[in-house]
């Protein structure tokens, strides 16, 4: 391994430069008074203090409101999905994953561009009520067309995790609880369900997070009248100029990712 090493210097460099580098100016940021331009070093937790006022708490609760309905949703859809792909040939399997991922290989703003013309009330899913006698529905800038971006945008995050959990599984565990008496629902329960829950949660804790710091969905689908976490930190940086609290913002966010990871990293080793 040691003649492998000096192959590693240079991702390290890499690293240092755009990783840690970004968080240490983020944190430097967070910690001062206002100054984009020169750093003042006059540490403050005003920036912190700030973000604990009414109008940016209600900013928390809308988005975790919004990611726990997408993280249901998606799970919701993307469990039945996995598990129908796992019962599957794996020829099969192999294909049905690739259909599954072949959006992600399309940038996301493409991505929800379509969704505005399917949505708009000009577009192919009111044309197509429309030929139906049905009048048009308005769909753009409403929960529906924002929770719809997020969904179709995230599910293959849900839907992966959980299909390579229930494909490591050992099936001769289930066929032993089905010669116990189990039924097929009590089997699912207390065995397909138990030991697929590592990738349940790697989906979840995906899935959630994503929409949580998501801005361009909201943008664009939300028509600027949904404010989340994302959205507020890119309006700070972009649009106020503020670049302090701004960041203040991304270290709260990049916290609640840390904590979030170790909870799921910590259910992890109590299911195994």
């Amino acid at each position: 391994m040691k003649q492998y090493r000096n192959l590693i210097k240079p991702y390290l460099v890499w690293a240092f430069v755009v990783i840690v580098i970004p968080l240490i100016l983020i944190a430097l940021y967070a910690f001062t008074e206002d100054g984009n331009e020169v750093l003042t070093f006059s540490f403050t937790l005003e920036n912190f203090r700030k973000f604990l006022e009414a109008t940016y708490m209600s900013v928390i609760f809308k988005s975790f409101k919004l990611g726990i309905l997408t993280t249901v949703i998606c799970l919701g859809l993307g469990y039945p999905l996995a598990y129908i792909i796992s019962k599957c040939p794996e020829k099969s399997q192999s294909l049905l994953i690739l259909l599954v991922t072949i959006p992600e290989w399309i940038n996301m703003l493409l991505r929800t561009y379509a969704w505005m013309n399917l949505l708009s009330d000009n577009g192919i899913i009111n044309h197509l009520l429309g030929l139906l006698g049905i009048s048009p529905v308005t769909m753009m800038y409403t929960d529906f067309s924002v929770v719809v971006g997020l969904v179709c945008n995230f599910m293959p995050f849900m839907i992966i995790p959980i299909h390579t959990s229930l494909r490591k599984m050992d099936n001769s565990l289930i066929e032993a609880a089905m010669d116990l008496g189990a039924n097929p629902f009590q089997t699912f329960q207390k065995v397909v369900l138990k030991l697929s829950m590592p990738g349940v949660i790697n989906g979840i804790v995906m899935v959630f997070l994503m929409a949580i710091s998501s801005f361009v969905i909201l943008k664009l689908l939300g028509g600027g009248q949904f404010v989340l976490i994302g959205n507020l930190i890119e309006s700070q940086f972009v649009s106020v100029g503020d670049w302090n609290f701004g960041s203040a913002i991304s270290l709260i966010l990049a916290v609640l990712i840390l904590v979030a990871m170790r909870l799921m990293k910590k259910m992890d080793v109590q299911d195994n």
